[in-house]
């Protein structure tokens, strides 16, 4: 029985588990570097990141400033716990002994220690692979030749960690133990990502044994110590096995993504119940991603609705309008927005997920709404997650009336979310374009070039967008070639569309929340022009008196000032490691989030300051400076507003 009972469980609850074939992290990258191809047509396929380049704008500064500071964090320090945990030491390495050890969660004290070099495995992989500059592979190369080390005088049938093997084994006797596999998933995906991105066999050799080491480890558990062992937060360690088996075709490793579904948060999904309330937000997202990943395989469309019921569920009613979720990291009940605008909303690393899944069904459906969210999210999240001045990176965007972003440190805090930071910032291109055999779908409107190689086209897009409301993308080929080319109509461009081809005018059939397709022979150089005008909007809470604002997609803020912000503000205190949830933004009792208008006549409440920076309002009655929130930082900030 011990043998047999995930079958019957999978098979039982949810029977999709078959041998069939796989392909990639996402429908049509990586080509080349899978043993298998996925079974299911996808309605549209990524392209990998070394095809699409960012030109100067404001997501290339946030790639670059992360890439210095990526680059600057010691290789000996990042493996340091590693070598610790394997008793592997050397003499040769200067100043080995007396180097600053990493704190925060890297801390040798902290179950989590090592999940950051797995982050930074993939974010130095995603920066090869968006610049082909090889100073990031170099590094790379430096840190999968030191775990490969760690991997060999650890001798324990392939097992690689910051920490021992113990705290695997609590967590499968349901002792209390601070999500081991959660942290084993970042190292499988960071090593999974040099392979893919820079061609690194080791780190192959050395998953597929950490994979192995798995395979022996889980194989003989029966079915209560596995119920035990998913209750702790283990990441999407389902995806990864679906990942490795992809490039591997080894059955076991298809199994043990099967042994990581997760009945019991999932199981109610298929029912179509929403029991997200109170639950761990970043715990579950990653079992959904693994779903579409379960999709992409096997063609069974189960997996698929499960994850678009889970996903319509949190952006219709647990997310703000930022596109971020969750108060102290926990999702709450469903249209209660307003009863929950505190200072620890907004996990960045929910919203890191979440673009991920979205990412996945838009492949699989090509449904607009996917590119909307989207972009809602990576303006308003994590294209401001980013301190400017020092690259530093904020775990909860608040939405306290008042309160300000709190970075990390340099050394002192390695959260969750400065791992997933690491990504963030290194990946900006994976979802401006997608294709099919034929079109081409412009998503995003972000300065970038595009090399479909294939096609034999580029495609230059050059925009300041939202700045302006314009992008113009310009076709580059060496024969005339016929492409559809679709363009996302936004949903938030109320005001309607204006395209130009070579500067003639094009009829726009379409409305918006959908796509623009242009379909005709397209010559070198010709140029299309597509202009959104942008409309003032208030969007409500599940309160109509608590509302937030927007102009086109941007979420705008009241710049509050900086009364009360005392050092170590608004930096965590390099003290402690999880300050995040205890605090205190000192928000000043005068500080004024209430505003008199007429919600349904917002332009003539809120004016664009004249002769401003763009992208600037400013209330009639108050005098409150209204910005994008993205640009936000070192200051208080109001995003929901009380009307009277």
């Amino acid at each position: 029985m011990k043998k047999n009972y995930l079958l019957t469980i999978l098979l039982l609850s949810f029977p999709v588990h078959l041998l069939v074939n796989a392909q990639s992290h996402y429908p049509g990258q990586h080509q080349g570097k899978m043993m298998m191809t996925d079974k299911t047509p996808m309605k549209a396929y990524s392209f990998d990141l070394q095809n699409v380049r960012l030109l100067p704008g404001m997501f290339r500064d946030n790639m670059e400033r992360e890439s210095v500071w990526i680059l600057s964090i010691d290789t000996k320090r990042l493996l340091h716990s590693f070598r610790s945990n394997a008793g592997v030491y050397s003499e040769n390495e200067g100043g080995y002994f007396v180097m600053k050890k990493l704190g925060g969660w890297e801390s040798l004290d902290c179950d989590l220690r090592g999940h950051t070099t797995g982050h930074i495995l993939s974010g130095l992989a995603m920066l090869y692979g968006s610049t082909g500059n090889e100073a990031y592979k170099l590094k790379a190369d430096s840190l999968v030749k030191g775990l490969a080390e760690v991997q060999k005088a650890l001798h324990q049938n392939g097992y690689l960690s910051a920490f021992p093997q113990g705290l695997i084994d609590r967590n499968i006797a349901g002792q209390r133990v601070w999500a081991p596999w959660y942290t084993l998933h970042k190292i499988y995906a960071g090593l999974i990502d040099q392979y893919l991105y820079c061609d690194n066999k080791l780190a192959l050799e050395v998953v597929e044994k950490m994979a192995d080491w798995a395979y022996q480890k889980l194989k003989p558990l029966s079915a209560e110590e596995r119920a035990k062992m998913l209750r702790n937060e283990f990441g999407g360690m389902n995806d990864v096995f679906y990942n490795i088996y992809a490039i591997s075709g080894k059955p076991e490793y298809q199994w043990l993504a099967g042994f990581f579904y997760h009945d019991e948060m999932l199981n109610p999904l298929l029912k179509k119940e929403d029991i997200l309330e109170k639950k761990h937000a970043n715990t579950f997202i990653p079992k959904l991603i693994g779903l579409t990943r379960n999709y992409e395989i096997d063609g069974n469309d189960t997996s698929k609705q499960v994850a678009k019921f889970f996903w319509n569920t949190v952006i219709d009613h647990h997310t703000f309008c930022t596109g971020s979720n969750s108060d102290k990291e926990k999702f709450f009940k469903p249209d209660n927005l307003s009863a929950h605008l505190t200072g620890y909303t907004g996990e960045s690393c929910n919203v890191y997920n979440l673009l991920k899944l979205t990412r996945h069904l838009f492949c699989a459906e090509a449904d607009v709404k996917y590119a909307d969210y989207y972009e809602r999210a990576l303006y308003n999240h994590i294209l401001g997650q980013q301190d400017p001045e020092t690259g530093m990176i904020a775990y909860f965007l608040p939405m306290l009336p008042g309160a300000h972003k709190v970075y990390s440190t340099r050394d002192s805090s390695f959260w969750c979310c400065v791992g997933t930071g690491f990504e963030n910032q290194a990946k900006y291109g994976e979802a401006i374009y997608f294709h099919t055999d034929k079109a081409l779908y412009v998503n995003l409107f972000i300065a970038s070039e595009l090399n479909w190689k294939e096609k034999g086209v580029k495609v230059r897009q050059e925009t300041q967008f939202p700045n302006t409301d314009k992008t113009t993308l310009t076709i580059e080929t060496s024969q005339n070639i016929e492409m559809p080319v679709l363009v996302r109509y936004p949903a938030w461009a109320i005001s309607g569309a204006v395209v130009k081809i070579n500067g003639k005018l094009v009829k726009v059939a379409q409305k918006p929340g959908s796509y623009i397709v242009l379909n005709r022979k397209w010559d070198n150089d010709d140029k299309i022009e597509v202009t959104y005008p942008m409309k003032l909007r208030a969007v409500p809470s599940d309160n109509d008196s608590v509302v937030a604002f927007t102009y086109g997609p941007i979420v705008l803020a009241g710049v509050m000032g900086t009364e009360g912000m005392v050092a170590p503000a608004p930096f965590s205190n390099p003290k402690l490691y999880n300050d995040y949830y205890t605090y205190d933004f000192h928000v000043p009792a005068t500080l004024i989030h209430t505003l008199k208008l007429d919600k349904s006549n917002v332009d003539q409440f809120i004016k664009p300051v004249i002769g401003g920076k763009p992208l600037t309002f400013k209330t009639e009655n108050e005098g409150v400076t209204l910005e994008p929130l993205y640009q936000i930082h070192h200051q208080r900030y109001v995003v929901y507003w009380n009307l009277k």
